[in-house]
C-alpha cells in the first residue's frame, strides 16, 4: 500500500467489490479515471463482481454505465432500487417509501425544524417544493407543497417513491441529521451524502447495506467476502456490514471511524489503489 493508506484486515477471499460513486469512485469532476476503469475491468476479469452502490437515481448512472461488466447491476437511491445498467437502467427491485410514512415525516420535520423544504423522488423522476434548492433542474418536475405531491402522484402513474429529500438553509448538515433521526427515526431511515444540509429519507430499514446484503445473499456471497468503499454518512452501514471496508482519504469522520481500512482520496484513485493491491495479493498467493 502507498502512504496514507491502511489496509483492512482480510477476512476472506474477496468475491465482490461494492463502491459508492460520488466522492469515492468518481473524481470531483465526476469523471472515472483511466486507472480506475482498468482496475474495475481487472477485478471483473479475475472473477470479482463489482457493484456500484449509490444515492443517485438510475437516471444519473450514465457516468458509470459503460464500466459495469458481467451482471450489469447497480444499487441506486441508497438501496431503494436495484437497476440493470445493461438494460438502460431497468428497475429490477424497488424498496419503496410509503407515502403515508413520508407525509408523517414531512409533518414532523415541519414542527421540529421550521424552514425545511422537501422534494419527492419517484421512480419516474423528482418533484419539489418552490423553496427547495434547484440542485438538478428537471423540466418534467411538478412544483408544489410536499403534502400535495405526496397525496397526488404528479406523474399520474402511481409510481413508487424511492426517497423523500429534506433541505434546511440554516442548520448544520450533521445537526440536521441528528435532529431528524431523533424526531422521526421511527418513521423512516435518514442519512445524508451532500456537503449541504440535505437529508435523504428512505423506507424504514432501507439502506445501501440492507439491499447489498439481499443482492449478495442471492449470489451466495457472505459479508466476509465483500470489500466496500465510501466517503459519506450514507455509506456507514455498508462499510460496517462488509468484511473489508475502506474510507476514502476525503471521507467524513464517521465513515473513517466505521471502516476497517483507509485509502487515499477519490481524486487520487483510492478505489483503484486497493483493487490493484487485492489483485496483486491474489497473484502472489497463486504463484506461491
Amino acid at each position: 500500500m502507498i502512504p496514507d493508506t491502511v489496509p483492512a484486515p482480510l477476512s476472506a477471499t474477496p468475491r465482490l467489490i461494492a463502491t459508492d460513486l460520488d466522492g469515492t469512485l468518481l473524481r470531483d469532476d465526476k469523471s472515472v479515471s483511466e486507472r480506475t476503469i482498468a482496475a474495475l475491468a481487472a477485478a471483473e476479469e479475475a472473477g470479482i463482481d463489482v457493484f456500484f452502490v449509490t444515492g443517485r437515481p438510475a437516471r444519473w448512472m450514465d457516468v458509470v454505465s459503460a464500466h459495469v461488466h458481467g451482471h450489469g447491476l447497480a444499487i441506486c437511491a441508497n438501496g431503494a432500487a436495484v437497476v440493470d445498467l445493461h438494460a438502460g437502467g431497468e428497475l429490477l427491485k424497488v424498496r419503496a417509501l410509503q407515502r403515508e410514512h413520508a407525509l408523517s415525516v414531512v409533518q414532523t420535520l415541519r414542527d421540529a425544524a421550521p424552514g425545511t423544504s422537501f422534494a419527492v423522488e419517484l421512480t419516474t423522476g423528482i418533484h419539489y417544493e418552490p423553496e427547495y434548492p434547484p440542485f438538478h433542474t428537471d423540466p418534467g418536475a411538478t412544483v408544489a407543497a410536499a403534502e400535495k405531491l405526496l397525496q397526488e402522484d404528479p406523474s399520474g402513474s402511481s409510481a413508487p417513491m424511492l426517497k423523500l429529500l429534506a433541505h434546511h438553509s440554516e442548520l448544520s448538515p450533521d445537526g440536521f441529521l441528528t435532529l431528524a433521526r431523533t424526531a422521526a427515526g421511527e418513521l423512516a431511515s435518514f442519512t445524508r451524502s451532500s456537503p449541504s444540509s440535505l437529508l435523504e429519507i428512505s423506507g424504514l430499514g432501507v439502506s445501501k447495506a440492507s439491499t447489498l446484503a439481499l443482492c449478495c445473499a442471492e449470489r451466495g456471497i457472505s459479508a466476509d467476502e465483500v470489500v466496500a468503499f465510501g466517503d459519506m454518512p450514507n455509506d456507514v452501514e455498508m462499510l460496517t456490514w462488509a468484511g473489508m471496508s475502506y474510507a476514502m482519504g476525503n471521507a467524513h469522520p464517521e465513515v473513517t471511524a466505521a471502516a476497517s481500512g483507509r485509502t487515499v482520496a477519490n481524486n487520487d484513485d483510492g478505489v483503484a489503489v486497493v483493487i490493484e493491491e487485492i489483485l496483486a495479493d491474489r497473484a502472489r498467493s497463486t504463484a506461491g
